[in-house]
């Protein structure tokens, strides 16, 4: 699998609109993020597999450092599934998940039919951040 010059430009811009330093491996796992202009729910394992397909020399640790750092910038969102398993989002809006139990997918749940009528008011001294909802499916029997 080679990344086109194409899937590099991008990878580019999207660092840039961030205010990122393009290093090798940020532009590396940028491109393979973002290059082909769809979203992507990455965990650093699956990037990480990826990248060395690629034929790019980069440790889990730095993957798990560059996405971390994507997260910072705003580049990308967190999901957490079960408390333990991070997912990495580059759709940044607010939006629902799907979470498949028996392959651990994670995709994008239709938001517009999703409704929240309502949400407990936070306790004193703190104010909600965010809601984030995964909804967990299983296929039927």
């Amino acid at each position: 699998m080679t990344v086109s010059p194409e899937a590099t430009q991008r990878g580019s811009q999207w660092l840039a609109g961030a205010g990122l330093r393009p290093t090798r491996q940020r532009l590396s796992l940028a491109s393979l993020l973002v290059g082909d202009g769809q979203d992507r729910h990455v965990t650093a394992e699956s990037l990480f597999a990826a990248v060395r397909e690629n034929g790019e020399s980069v440790s889990l640790a730095t993957v798990y450092n560059t996405l971390r750092a994507f997260c910072d910038a705003g580049l990308m969102q967190e999901v957490t599934v079960d408390g333990s398993k991070s997912y990495f989002d580059t759709n940044t809006h607010d939006h629902p998940h799907f979470f498949w139990e028996e392959d651990g997918m994670l995709t994008d749940a239709p938001a517009d039919q999703l409704k929240i009528v309502q949400l407990p008011d936070a306790p004193e001294g703190a104010e909600i951040s965010a809601v984030d909802v995964v909804i967990k499916l299983r296929r039927k029997a």
